[in-house]
């Protein structure tokens, strides 16, 4: 089928998956029952962990005004954060997936993006997550460290560490470098390899109202993707100087702490699902 015939079919709403209707608020709203929504929902987990593991310092911080962090802490805040940061970065490219298919694939939507393709996808994120997360964590703690016991961060930062160690470090950055290729920039190389074909497809569609669908159903995923991605560009793709250590706090700053909370917000207030939803239960617990 053509992309001009597009428009006529419900090509942006997704599929909803079979269940049993319950009386949770997802049960009210059948159409929360859809890839995008579950892996939504572990995005929020990653998210929540994201936060729990760098605003407690960062309060500290404020209240003690002691910016230093133990390794200890930093080992063990350190899997938790990696494997936070790895699943958020598949969990953004597998959603560039699912928005590919709905919009360029919509007569197999049903069939690409199934139950268990959704559950392979998001187990296959969280298993390769957190394998990631306890090698790097097992690498870092084989360096050596003499002059200081301590690290000027609010977590735990990789260049840091490499930083102030008396260990050889050439082939953890060489590793490192790796990591960054596999983890950062293929799965964007995804992103944007989604995001032209959407794009096209959608330039394709005769109908005004269609086009502004299409784009509206990207708009919250690809925000998150750039509020993501921008700041971690910046702080690891730019030359190191005297001066950048506190600009790179603050960056780091903004996407370990700001995007995950801003992530619901761009989900939800622009969703005309999720305030059906929250209107619903509204509706039903005001009948109690």
């Amino acid at each position: 089928m053509s992309p001009s015939h597009c428009s006529s079919i419900d090509v942006f709403g997704d599929h909803p998956w079979k269940h049993d209707h319950c009386s949770t608020g997802g049960g009210l709203v059948p159409r929360l029952h859809t890839p995008m929504y579950f892996f939504l929902s572990n995005l929020a987990v990653s998210d929540i962990i994201f936060v729990s593991v760098t605003l407690p310092k960062l309060l500290s911080i404020l209240l003690t005004h002691d910016h230093w962090m133990s390794f200890l802490c930093l080992y063990d805040s350190g899997v938790l954060l990696r494997m936070s940061a790895a699943s958020d970065v598949l969990l953004l490219t597998s959603m560039s997936y699912d928005r590919y298919v709905a919009i360029c694939k919509p007569l197999q939507y049903s069939l690409l993006m199934s139950k268990d393709v959704c559950l392979s996808l998001a187990l296959s994120t969280w298993l390769i997550s957190v394998t990631y997360a306890a090698v790097n964590v097992l690498s870092t703690s084989l360096l050596s460290f003499c002059l200081t016991q301590k690290v000027d961060h609010f977590f735990c930062d990789p260049k840091e560490l490499y930083a102030i160690s008396s260990s050889d470090v050439t082939g953890r950055n060489i590793l490192m470098l790796c990591e960054d290729l596999l983890f950062v920039s293929f799965p964007f190389l995804l992103i944007l390899t989604s995001y032209v074909f959407i794009i096209s497809t959608i330039l394709k569609i005769n109908s005004l109202e269609g086009r502004q669908k299409g784009y509206s159903s990207c708009t919250s995923h690809l925000t998150t993707v750039i509020l993501f991605y921008g700041p971690a560009i910046v702080i690891y793709g730019k030359p190191e100087s005297e001066g950048s250590k506190e600009m790179d706090k603050l960056l780091a700053l903004l996407y370990t702490v700001v995007v995950p909370m801003l992530n619901p917000f761009v989900y939800s207030l622009r969703n005309k699902d999720i305030l059906k939803a929250i209107r619903s239960i509204k509706r039903k617990s005001t009948r109690f």
